[in-house]
């Protein structure tokens, strides 16, 4: 990778770390999907973190339309920024956070590097459980990614802030997930809600594209992994002091608490 890129990296997770922020106009930004992930990739080095998570993004209409994409983005959640509900997170507003309500599945068997694609029902074979779960979303870059593309996106770790999940549920094979319905609250208002089908179509679809990409990728994903599969309930800011909760009906309830 080169140098520019490399710096990039490393001014990306010290904005992630510290808090601060970093000029777009002022290094060298990714032009490839290969250049933007081997950023990621980078980041999670410096980071110096274990990971058992990943988030998918991008996977829904209203997402890839303000992203200029027409297909989905993953990054790895640092063990740090995966929690359990009821959860308290600091924000930093110079990141613009906002909150997703999604579905995340655990895996409970391994889904290795492999030359054929994954089927929907090998994936579904090696499903643990499925639970609601709000991510928290936020740029490191200044201004914001709206209109900015699919690269720095996947360069600045898909915009994760944090990932908070809520209670696991191991018979996931009796809901629907395509119509199964999630809500977002702030402050006791409700803000946002749909239904699985959000991503593409079928939350379980985003984890076979993942199964997929992890695979072409060399590592492929692992008995215990956590996925969240991309907002169903749409965006909505958060500021500190506000009080949010995802409510994914009989699948319960995932709470956060803003500093």
């Amino acid at each position: 990778m080169e140098q520019g890129l490399e710096q990039l990296a490393e001014g990306l997770w010290a904005a992630r770390r510290d808090g601060g922020t970093v000029d777009p106009a002022a290094v060298t930004l990714p032009v490839s999907d290969q250049e933007a992930y081997a950023v990621q990739d980078a980041v999670m080095r410096l980071s110096g973190l274990a990971h058992h998570a990943f988030k998918v993004g991008s996977t829904s209409a209203e997402a890839q339309k303000i992203l200029g994409t027409t297909e989905p983005g993953s990054c790895p959640v640092p063990a740090p920024y995966l929690l359990q509900s009821p959860a308290n997170i600091t924000l930093v507003g110079a990141h613009m956070p906002a909150l997703e309500g999604e579905f995340a599945f655990r895996l409970g068997a391994d889904l290795g590097p492999r030359a054929d694609n994954y089927t929907y029902d090998e994936v579904a074979d090696a499903v643990d459980a499925v639970a609601g779960a709000i991510e928290v979303v936020g740029t490191r870059f200044d201004g914001g990614l709206a209109g900015k593309g699919r690269f720095l996106t996947t360069a600045d770790c898909g915009a994760n802030i944090a990932l908070v999940v809520g209670p696991w549920e191991a018979n996931w094979r009796d809901f629907d997930l395509k119509a199964h319905e999630a809500s977002l609250s702030i402050n006791g208002t409700q803000k946002g809600a749909g239904t699985g089908s959000r991503a593409l179509g079928d939350p379980l679809n985003v984890m076979v594209w993942l199964a997929n990409q992890q695979s072409r990728r060399g590592r492929g994903l692992k008995a215990g992994d956590v996925v969240s599969t991309g907002t169903c309930t749409g965006l909505d800011g958060v500021r500190a002091g506000d009080t949010a909760v995802a409510d994914f009906a009989q699948l319960g309830q995932v709470a956060i608490t803003f500093d």
